[in-house]
């Protein structure tokens, strides 16, 4: 879900005309879409098929006390979205609102793309408090918001009871550490069976992030102007990872590129998968997965320790109809839309007391280790370009984990190539 991929010239132009085709200029005309008796068509964009079905059923919600205001849901799959965004965002083709993430936002905010929610938020009464600080930080720009959080992620330990009893090993607690979930990776790995212990792809929010904030590092320093990938808890956090791929731990990189993590995860090939909280409502949805996933906190190294993050849903600073699509976000960032989201399980919302419907929907699974893990979560950094940096991972890291580079050296190379880029913020 999180990995960064660029479609050709071509693909991105077919996929920005599908936006196009209901893009802001839809079903209005002229103006701000102020006039109460005008027709807006406003579109909401995202790249969720899971999540669909949830967001038509606010945007009907909305549509109920706003009868002159039509929602168009669109999703994109996620190798097209940004794509498709930054083109229509240069080219004002953009879709009125969308899903926005914190290591894009930047881009967008300082190209002056996204709509100004400051005074929205002022007028519609919307405590900021509400949402996680790490979160609703995360969107704000010079001092002024730029999108309103939708939901939050801490991450945890996804893991198959049934490869665990097959095993004889004891399912994962808030106890673990590292060495037990090495320890249990080995256990439950078997060749014959092709069947692997964990998941280790080179995965910075679901992965690495988090290790290196347990082996007591940081990822981004405070001023956001270096990385602590070559210090010694960085190259601690990255060895958690490079050492289940030296021990056959995991599946290869080159088979985690031909089947994704998750995949591999929800087909029973590995026992253990550590990410986020927004493939919940996927892995309840799958009928060969019932009574047989959990979830627990992720292992301890010399501290326990998460990212957070969340998507959070943003405007178009070209939209024909500011006003109209201002409302409706303001509505996106409220009660009402949260315990749809959390009723039907499709995601943990950011708003503060809305997530007890979205544990009470999914009752097979512990998903309380996500709500406490906000506890001793920290922000997913967004320093600088941040979508550039982040995207360097695989190919500095790559050599690290195939075994062909020392994890110092490859650290060392990595951080270098992230501080040029914080260098040009």
């Amino acid at each position: 879900m999180m990995r960064r991929k660029w479609i050709t010239a071509t693909a991105t132009i077919v996929a920005a005309g599908l936006l196009t085709a209901c893009s802001s200029g839809s079903g209005g005309s002229g103006g701000s879409g102020a006039a109460s008796d005008e027709k807006v068509t406003l579109t909401y964009a995202n790249w969720s098929e899971d999540q669909t079905p949830a967001m038509e059923q606010i945007a009907a919600e909305f549509e109920k006390a706003n009868p002159n205001i039509t929602i168009k849901v669109q999703t994109l799959p996620w190798p097209e979205y940004w794509s498709t965004l930054q083109v229509g965002a240069a080219g004002g083709t953009a879709p009125d609102a969308f899903w926005m993430l914190a290591d894009h936002f930047r881009e967008y905010a300082k190209g002056g793309q996204l709509l100004d929610l400051s005074d929205t938020v002022k007028s519609a009464g919307i405590d900021m408090g509400s949402y996680p600080k790490p979160v609703s930080d995360s969107y704000t720009y010079e001092g002024k918001i730029f999108a309103l959080p939708k939901d939050f992620d801490t991450n945890g330990l996804w893991y198959n009871k049934a490869l665990f009893d097959a095993a004889g090993v004891k399912y994962p607690d808030d106890t673990w550490s590292w060495k037990d979930v090495q320890d249990a990776a080995k256990k439950l790995t078997d060749p014959k069976k092709g069947v692997w212990g964990i998941a280790a792809p080179i995965d910075s929010q679901g992965g690495f992030y988090n290790t290196i904030l347990q082996a007591g590092g940081n990822i981004i320093n405070t001023g956001g102007t270096a990385s602590d990938f070559a210090s010694p808890a960085g190259v601690a956090g990255l060895k958690f990872w490079t050492d289940l791929q030296a021990a056959g731990s995991s599946p290869t990189l080159k088979q985690l590129s031909d089947t994704e993590a998750v995949s591999m995860f929800e087909n029973q090939k590995v026992a253990m998968y550590s990410s986020g909280a927004y493939w919940a409502f996927r892995f309840h949805k799958n009928p060969d997965l019932k009574g047989k996933v959990d979830v627990a906190p992720l292992p301890q190294g010399v501290k326990r320790a998460t990212v957070t993050s969340g998507i959070g849903n943003a405007g178009y600073a070209g939209t024909k109809h500011p006003e109209a699509l201002k409302k409706f976000l303001a509505f996106l960032g409220g009660t009402k839309a949260a315990e749809i989201q959390a009723a039907t399980g499709t995601v943990l919302p950011a708003y503060k007391g809305t997530q007890k419907p979205w544990l009470d929907a999914m009752p097979e699974f512990h998903l309380q280790v996500f709500i406490d893990a906000i506890d001793y979560s920290v922000p997913l950094p967004v320093a600088g370009n941040a979508s550039e940096w982040q995207g360097l991972a695989a190919q500095y890291l790559t050599p690290a984990w195939d075994g062909k580079k020392p994890v110092e050296q490859a650290a060392k190379e990595y951080q270098d190539a992230v501080d040029q880029v914080l260098a040009k913020q």
